[in-house]
């Protein structure tokens, strides 16, 4: 069984869509699955809406998108596990990839990944991070996929990292076993990008790497980005 983990804070307008496409993916290939979405303490309608559309919730209070990751992981059921984030959206194409490359071995993996509205700069910037993430086997923070037994055999996701966690455990995970990163794609929400200027992502990205691995260990370095509450 496939187990879909959610981490999810405040995020009932993305929410309804994200389960849909599971369940209208799912229901075409016909696999059996569960969705968990783990609701990091969400101050709005997120548990309403995740329950209405059929998820089991496991309340957490995290703030952490690491932690909230594992907090569903150890409440889900499926001997692999699909790591969505709440604005993201799979299809059929995408899980019939993740199905075929753990039937072939694999113990993990990522998927491109495209916008569905974001400014141009940013779709330029992801024509150029999609093939640099499939040639580093690394995938991209809003889906990853792996065998529970290869999850548990990494520890998870590192909870010491506030940003930059799917590359970790991407690697933990390659040197486990084939990581691969399927040419399918999710679609995921581009609202960071509207939210935040080119400039702003620039300035971010220079201080990120001026300050180290120190950098995404850290909440408040992390914050106008990943942890500003904006939706």
């Amino acid at each position: 069984m496939l187990s879909f983990v959610i981490p999810a804070y405040n995020e009932e307008r993305y929410l309804a869509k994200t389960i849909a496409a599971i369940h209208d993916a799912m229901k075409e290939i016909g696999a059996r699955y569960e969705i968990v979405v783990a609701d990091d303490a969400s101050t709005d309608g997120t548990a309403v809406v995740a329950a209405n559309c059929g998820a089991r919730v496991v309340r957490v209070e995290k703030r952490q998108i690491a932690g909230t990751r594992n907090a569903g992981a150890a409440a889900a059921r499926g001997d692999s596990l699909v790591f969505v984030d709440a604005d993201t959206r799979v299809n059929a194409d995408v899980m019939r990839g993740v199905i075929d490359a753990l039937a072939a071995g694999a113990v993990g993996g990522g998927a491109a990944v495209q916008f569905d509205s974001a400014p141009r700069w940013a779709i330029g910037f992801l024509k150029i991070l999609v093939p640099a993430f499939r040639a580093l086997r690394w995938a991209a923070g809003c889906f990853l996929f792996c065998r529970r037994d290869a999850f548990d055999a990494v520890g998870g996701f590192d909870e010491a990292y506030y940003a930059s966690e799917e590359i970790h455990i991407s690697r933990a995970l390659g040197r486990k076993g084939r990581f691969v990163v399927l040419r399918e794609a999710v679609t995921t929400s581009g609202r960071k990008t509207q939210t935040h200027s080119f400039w702003a992502s620039i300035r971010l990205g220079l201080r990120l790497l001026a300050g180290g691995l120190g950098s995404v260990k850290s909440r408040r370095a992390t914050a106008a980005f990943w942890y500003d509450g904006k939706r």
